[in-house]
């Protein structure tokens, strides 16, 4: 599967090619903040195999295991484009499906953080949900 996508202003493009992109959903606080929405759609893909054309700013701060989970936008419009977690899950990027051009190209599969999800928002039954993080 070829995946592109990029941020609002265009500054920053990014391609992939995988074999198969498996979307989740994270409720956390922090993906709702840096999301500035109800929760983050997120697709975990091979970092080597990203090409990202464009600067991107890095800001890095604890995730929900203690650990620094960096967060990469765009310096120019803000667009939260990938997240990266070196200790969890070394050499992997996380892209936010809203930044993909296509992003009804995948369907998620299951839900993180379930106990923070917003009382108003409601999920297909069929993607499996998780209080915190999946096991």
């Amino acid at each position: 599967m070829d995946i592109t996508g990029g941020c609002l202003c265009g500054a920053v493009r990014y391609a992939v090619t995988v074999e198969q992109a498996t979307a989740h959903v994270c409720h956390c606080r922090d993906c709702q903040r840096f999301t500035g929405t109800a929760f983050a759609t997120l697709v975990a893909v091979p970092k080597d195999a990203v090409t990202i054309n464009g600067a991107i700013k890095t800001f890095s701060s604890p995730g929900g295991s203690g650990q620094p989970l960096l967060r990469h936008f765009c310096p120019e419009c803000g667009s939260s484009l990938a997240e990266e977690s070196p200790s969890r899950r070394p050499g992997w990027l996380i892209l936010n499906v809203g930044t993909f051009d296509d992003p009804a190209r995948v369907m998620p599969v299951r839900q993180t953080f379930c106990d923070d999800a917003l009382p108003w928002v409601a999920l297909s039954d069929d993607i499996q949900c998780f209080a915190k993080r999946a096991s």
